[in-house]
């Protein structure tokens, strides 16, 4: 099922951080994408820019149980990043699960399953029934973040 995401950028001036950045809409390496730049810094106890939409507008949880997990079009400069996944059980905007990948800097395709993604500050166990938000995340380090998006859905195994 694909995903229209209405993305939209935060970084960690939230909480008190003075990482910066930005997100655009425009043409990446031939592809039309959402691409997120900036600079992570740990200053101020910072460290992250995302960018990251809801599932469903009211913010409620999107009951994603008949698919087995998310697959996205990712191109980038190299770096590590991670997608997290909010469910609406977590509580605390620190909690979330996650899984990392490499953007390298051709178009490529990847998966990540439902059951391999990884609890992170919660002892909750992920549930694709309470699926509420998708974020990508220039995280815990300081360096130059630049991750296209071109395309999000959700897949199941065939």
């Amino acid at each position: 099922m694909d995903l229209k995401p209405e993305w939209e950028f935060v970084a960690d001036g939230v909480m008190g951080g003075v990482s910066s950045g930005g997100m655009v809409r425009e043409m990446y390496r031939g592809r039309m994408a959402t691409v997120l730049r900036g600079g992570v810094s740990l200053d101020n106890n910072g460290g992250f820019v995302q960018i990251a939409f809801d599932l469903r507008h009211d913010g409620a949880g999107f009951d994603a149980s008949d698919w087995d997990g998310i697959e996205l079009e990712t191109c980038g400069n190299g770096e590590l990043y991670d997608i997290r996944l909010r469910t609406d059980q977590l509580t605390q905007p620190w909690e979330s699960f996650r899984s990392d990948f490499i953007a390298s800097p051709e178009w490529r395709s990847r998966r990540v399953a439902f059951d391999a993604v990884e609890a992170r500050k919660t002892d909750a166990s992920f549930d694709p029934a309470h699926l509420r938000r998708i974020g990508i995340l220039a995280i815990g380090r300081e360096f130059q973040a630049e991750v296209a998006v071109a395309n999000i859905r959700l897949y199941r195994s065939v």
